[in-house]
């Protein structure tokens, strides 16, 4: 039997089925597709912004993991970024959705083999030859808990830190910095977690040079061999040092020579270190010591500011140190001499070279710093002291007698104006017997002394370390202007790049004291500082 004829209409009505949902799909495509095209004419590029919106997330999720363990996904892939358009010279130049508020500022963390840095730690009996400094290994590096505070201190947020500590405080801390990436090529800077100064510190007295200098072969050899390193032979890196730049400068290989070689490596002329005290050369950069203030909250930082500066002080200045007899031209002699012979009432004498020393003991320290108008801090074994920000965190006017305690050092911390927050008396006038420090310091109005406190109160944000657990708001603590600050440096490196300009010239440069001071005080003050 034949099979029945299809019905007419009914083939039409396929036929316009069809028809309607070809239709239909194409108009879809057509949707898509200037959906696409739109984004990219307005400047934005939907994959870089959805990866960025995703990877915002993830950084907020994985901030307090240990940095061994950080697992955030790359906000733009490797082969996303070969077939960029827009990178340029092997060094980042991305578009970005311009509300990313991470563009600029993301950090990549290289994962150094545990030797350069928590292996050291295993060693913690040993780190300074006259101390155990296990228990300064607690509390992400603060040390232990103030647990009487005897009415001087805030209950809480303060311990007994080891001034040698930064290298791990700074470690911890940058595991709760909001733009930490995975991917090397999305970040600005590259932040290498090598303990310099614990490592060292081992092996200062009775080592040879070879000893000293193992690690620090060791890192730039490492380095060396890793792709981060050729995007800009490591002026976008940048390391933390616990020790003094001094301890890093060794110039021979001779065994009576102090410290290591580390900042004398070419690997390392091209890395910009941030320590408690730099030299003269422009890769390197003084950061606050730390001091035994760790604020959790803003509000302990509100509440401690208006404690010191309502706080009547009963003596017109204060000292608190040990003479240095066997050193040539120290004028600490001198300083406690004029302090002890001072009228009733004028000078306060902490001594740290006396049986029980207190000097040690954050109740002690700040006991006698609150009570002062002015704390005298003059070199000691180099030219900065932790002394000078203990003396801040109490509302003490640091005195100065070296340029390069203070002015040359912190530049990114202290006001351009140093007048404003500081006295100044010049060295060779102490040594020289031409200056009565009472008499000087007498000369200031309580109305001055005033206002130059209000000064000193405004910087304890800055020069201070805030608890790892902790969510400024309001301030920027040290290591927050520390990163701000590295970022901008390598980011300006980039853009001498970009130029065709060789980014080495000057990157590492010595002799740049006076060009240091400069940025600080100005050149017209920095003719009265010599």
């Amino acid at each position: 039997m034949e099979k029945p004829i299809v019905n007419g209409s009914h083939c039409h009505n396929q036929l316009w089925f069809i028809i309607r949902a070809s239709f239909v799909f194409c108009l879809v495509l057509l949707c898509l597709d200037y959906s696409v095209l739109s984004g990219v004419k307005n400047g934005v590029f939907p994959l870089v912004s959805q990866s960025f919106s995703g990877s915002q997330k993830t950084h907020n999720a994985t901030q307090l993991a240990a940095i061994d363990e950080i697992s955030v996904p790359n906000p733009i892939s490797n082969d996303a970024h070969r077939d960029f358009p827009f990178r340029e010279n092997n060094y980042n130049i991305t578009l970005a959705n311009v509300t990313d508020p991470c563009s600029g500022k993301y950090i990549y963390v290289h994962r150094l083999p545990t030797r350069f840095n928590n292996g050291v730690l295993r060693d913690c009996r040993n780190l300074i030859k006259w101390f155990n400094m296990c228990p300064s290994l607690m509390n992400s590096g603060f040390g232990p808990k103030v647990v009487k505070p005897q009415g001087v201190l805030s209950r809480k947020n303060w311990f007994e830190t080891n001034q040698f500590m930064l290298e791990l405080i700074f470690h911890q801390r940058i595991k709760q910095y909001k733009c930490l990436t995975n991917d090397s090529s999305m970040a600005s800077a590259v932040y290498v977690p090598f303990y310099a100064g614990l490592d060292v510190g081992r092996y200062l007295w009775g080592y040879n040079t070879s000893v000293r200098d193992s690690a620090a072969y060791g890192v730039a050899d490492w380095l060396r061999k890793q792709h981060e390193w050729n995007r800009m032979f490591g002026q976008d890196h940048f390391f933390v040092a616990g020790r003094i730049a001094w301890d890093f400068r060794r110039q021979t290989n001779n065994e009576s020579e102090w410290g290591s070689k580390l900042m004398n490596l070419p690997e390392f002329m091209n890395i910009t270190m941030l320590s408690i005290e730099s030299s003269s050369w422009s890769n390197e950069f003084a950061i606050p010591y730390p001091t035994y203030f760790h604020p959790l909250r803003n509000i302990n930082v509100v509440h401690w500011q208006k404690r010191t500066r309502t706080r009547k002080r009963r003596y017109l200045f204060c000292f608190a140190g040990a003479p240095r007899p066997t050193m040539k031209g120290s004028i600490r002699g001198e300083i406690i001499n004029q302090c002890l012979s001072a009228p009733n009432r004028t000078c306060k004498f902490l001594d740290c070279k006396a049986e029980g020393n207190k000097c040690d003991t954050p109740v002690e320290v700040i006991k006698v710093f609150r009570d002062c108008n002015f704390c005298l801090q003059p070199p000691g074994d180099s030219y900065t002291r932790r002394s000078t920000f203990d003396s801040i965190i109490s509302g003490c006017i640091p005195v100065f007698f070296h340029p390069y305690s203070a002015y040359a050092q912190y530049i990114w911390y202290f006001p351009k104006n140093y007048t404003k927050y500081s006295v100044y008396i010049p060295q060779n006038d102490i040594k020289n017997g031409n200056v009565s420090i009472n008499r000087v310091l007498s000369r200031f109005s309580e109305h001055r002394i005033s206002e130059m406190r209000k000064e000193v109160v405004k910087l304890i944000p800055k020069v201070i370390y805030a608890n790892p657990k902790s969510r400024f708001e309001r301030f920027e603590d040290a290591i927050d202007i520390a990163l701000k600050k590295v970022t901008e440096r390598v980011n300006r490196v980039g853009e001498v790049m970009k130029e065709g300009k060789d980014p080495r010239v000057d990157f590492a440069a010595g002799n740049q004291w006076k060009l240091k001071l400069a940025g600080i005080v100005g050149d017209q003050a920095l003719e009265t500082l010599f």
